[in-house]
């Protein structure tokens, strides 16, 4: 199982936003909506190996489990959908169990903290920074948990939890790429194995 965590610092935590305006009205949303169809959608197929989680203001995780996913389009608009679908669900979340809120899509109340713990249990936890050893000098890593963070860098506080969880601390290139761009990338690493085999 592939995992990713992406924090979304500005991402709203009510349903009270619009699907015409992700970027502005809606704490770039936009962003994590990208990295959520990055981690699925190959050309004409969903990877089913693949949960991505999203931490909506370090308050609720909204993760997609690509097992049982559908609904799930290549566009920033229905995705969005997705994530207001399971924000209008929230008040049926208790602690850490989920509520599933449509195939494949699930809420819990639970912030970065809380899913660092549960992930780290599951996997090799590994923080995607530019600062970080390159990624061809790493060992391919087993289920890995590759957590990023939106358009914002991580807080100081979420820099400590993830030196205190991450097993790697991987840079993918010499440039910062966008999160979603960068999740594009981390696939590309696992299915040629470290980038050996095509």
């Amino acid at each position: 199982m592939r995992q990713f965590v992406v924090v979304g610092h500005d991402a709203p935590t009510t349903p009270d936003f619009s699907l015409d305006d992700l970027a502005g009205g809606a704490g770039r949303l936009d962003v994590l909506c990208r990295c959520v169809t990055s981690a699925f959608f190959l050309s004409h197929a969903i990877r089913e190996t693949v949960r991505t989680h999203l931490v909506l203001g370090d308050e609720y995780t909204i993760t997609f489990d690509g097992t049982d996913l559908r609904r799930l389009n290549p566009d920033e608009r229905s995705t969005a959908a997705l994530v207001r679908n399971a924000l209008e669900e929230r008040e049926e979340a208790i602690g850490h169990v989920p509520v599933e809120t449509s195939p494949g899509v699930s809420l819990t109340r639970r912030g970065f903290a809380g899913l660092l713990e549960a992930v780290a249990e599951s996997g090799t936890v590994v923080q995607l920074h530019g600062d970080g050893d390159p990624v061809v000098d790493v060992p391919t890593p087993t289920d890995p948990v590759f957590v990023l963070s939106d358009h914002h860098d991580f807080r100081e506080e979420e820099a400590a939890l993830l030196a205190e969880y991450a097993d790697e601390r991987v840079s993918l290139g010499p440039e910062r790429l966008h999160a979603d761009h960068a999740i594009t990338v981390a696939h590309n690493y696992l299915d040629t194995e470290g980038f050996t085999t095509y």
